[in-house]
């Protein structure tokens, strides 16, 4: 399956930690499913490093290297398409960034793999 993860979704499984649940871990784990990273996502880390309320080892660019390829992630860039679905989302969640993985899951038929219960309030699939 398709699995759109949340950023938390992410930092919590590439850093072991226990917040994540064993069903999120298993659908990180199972490689059958194809993972997807919003750039999205990266813009947000890329932020909370840049201001110091995330610490990663070595630079941003490396951190994703590394991340990508080790965890086989791909990466989902934004098309004009999201950015329109977003307009069509009901005001449930005031956060723009997850606003976003909602419309990227809504356009591209993905999973979302986040603790977020605002995000599950969409329609969309969730899993946690």
């Amino acid at each position: 399956m398709n699995v759109l993860l949340d950023t938390h979704a992410f930092l919590w499984a590439v850093t072991d930690d226990p917040r994540l649940t064993p069903a999120a871990r298993a659908v990180f784990a199972e490689s059958s499913n194809s993972l997807f990273l919003s750039v999205v996502s990266m813009w947000e880390i890329v932020l909370k490093a840049h201001t110091g309320r995330l610490q990663l080892k070595g630079s941003v660019a490396r951190f994703f290297a590394d991340q990508l390829a080790r965890n086989n992630l791909s990466a989902l860039g934004v098309s004009p398409q999201h950015v329109l679905r977003v307009a069509e989302l009901p005001r449930l969640h005031r956060d723009p960034f997850d606003r976003l993985l909602v419309a990227q899951a809504q356009v591209e038929n993905m999973l979302v793999l986040t603790a977020d219960t605002r995000i599950r309030r969409y329609s969309v699939k969730a899993i946690w």
